[in-house]
């Protein structure tokens, strides 16, 4: 008998992939707090309302009524139908439910898109700093991973005369995403147009518009959707979903909208991959959409008043700046006047201050500098975390000054 043991080691695809810190970093804020530590999380990017109690019971009704088997792979029909009903309202464009694929998560849309054009020899752009999975799907799959530089000196919206200049004969797919994560930027109307413009002259690159933050806007920003421009629906792969609007992150629940010739493509992905998302959950999406709406404004109404709070705060704290954050739920504070490194910094929040915050370098190259703050906690859990972080960078000052 051969007695040599061998590492098995899967293919060389794996060695590429990455992760999203911020699990990382709720798990490490679970287990101090699991030990007896007061933590604050301001890490991750989940509201921390409860679900709306009609959309809960919509679920539970369905589990009463037998809903317990497959579904169709794209979704149940009249939850792909009130989706794209909703997106014709709310855009006052026309939508076709034969378009609308269910999925189990916003990152689904990500894995798919990215999935069907990255291969070695092609480019794919995407936001930096920007959501991470972006990048890690895309050396995943073999493909060149092109920064967008997402730059506060422009209120950390993606600048279309830039985006456009970085697309090469190589590229296949663009990624944007506004209102944005990490930044909380969202892109104005005229970068937008001059994106779709400049996008003429480059008719083999697919866009994947990531607006799952897209009811989330504050100080008159307007949310622009890319389904308000027909010249590239050809092109276009829309991605939204339930986690954020209506605090349904567990419940595992995304949507896109797919051009006609890829649809079929990623149907067969889905009967391959994840068979179909759970029947219940999709029929409280449906009660989601077209049950009362009031719930939602509630949540952008404390996360506005919240925002407020965050960035005057932060603002106080003479080694720290904030840029007013118009979309999302998200704080991204320029940290360089600290003379810290952004994840030794986040580190030592947690470690040390009990407030979990996220490194600005877990979201791209041109990260450092800044870390993210999650302002989807309380208002007092929010005062009494930056109280912290404003005492901790009293006590520890960088430590090459120390």
């Amino acid at each position: 008998m051969n007695s040599q043991i061998h590492t098995v080691q899967p293919v060389e695809a794996f060695s590429r992939i990455g992760e999203e810190n911020a699990f990382a970093v709720l798990a490490r804020a679970g287990a101090l707090a699991a030990s007896g530590r007061d933590i604050i999380n301001l890490g991750i990017g989940q509201p921390d309302f409860p679900t709306p109690t009609h959309i809960v019971e919509a679920a539970v009704k369905a589990l009463r009524d037998g809903q317990h088997g497959y579904t169709p792979a794209v979704g149940i029909p009249q939850l792909r139908e009130a989706v794209a009903e909703d997106l014709a309202t709310r855009y006052n464009t026309e939508i076709s439910a034969q378009n609308i694929m269910i999925v189990p998560g916003g990152k689904v849309t990500m894995f798919a898109a990215i999935l069907m054009f990255g291969e070695p020899g092609t480019d794919i752009l995407y936001p930096d700093p920007g959501f991470p999975i972006y990048r890690s799907m895309i050396e995943f799959t073999g493909a060149t991973a092109v920064p967008i530089p997402i730059r506060e000196s422009n209120g950390f919206a993606f600048s279309a005369a830039e985006t456009l200049s970085l697309i090469t004969p190589q590229t296949r797919l663009l990624i944007i995403n506004s209102p944005a994560n990490p930044c909380g930027g969202v892109t104005p109307r005229e970068e937008i147009d001059a994106l779709v413009a400049g996008l003429a002259d480059y008719p083999q690159v697919t866009i994947m518009s990531d607006e799952i933050y897209d009811q989330m806007t504050y100080d008159g920003a307007e949310h622009v959707s890319l389904l308000h421009y027909p010249q590239i629906r050809h092109r276009l792969i829309l991605l939204n979903g339930w986690s954020k609007t209506y605090a349904m992150t567990g419940w595992r629940l995304g949507y896109s909208l797919w051009p006609e010739p890829l649809f079929e493509a990623v149907r067969k992905l889905a009967v391959n991959c994840w068979s179909c998302v759970n029947a219940p959950a999709q029929f409280a999406a449906l009660e989601a959409l077209t049950g009362p709406q009031e719930a939602v404004q509630e949540m952008l109404t404390a996360f506005d008043q919240r925002r407020r709070v965050v960035v005057d705060r932060l603002n106080d704290i003479p080694e720290l700046s904030c840029v007013t954050p118009t979309g999302a739920f998200y704080a991204f504070p320029n940290i360089t006047q600290t003379g810290w490194q952004s994840k030794p910094l986040a580190s030592a929040l947690l470690e040390d201050a009990g407030v979990a915050t996220i490194g600005g370098p877990d979201f791209g190259i041109h990260g450092e500098g800044y870390i993210r703050l999650s302002y989807a906690n309380s208002l007092e859990n929010i005062e009494r975390a930056i109280d912290r972080i404003k005492a901790f960078l009293t006590a520890h000052p960088s430590p090459k000054q120390s």
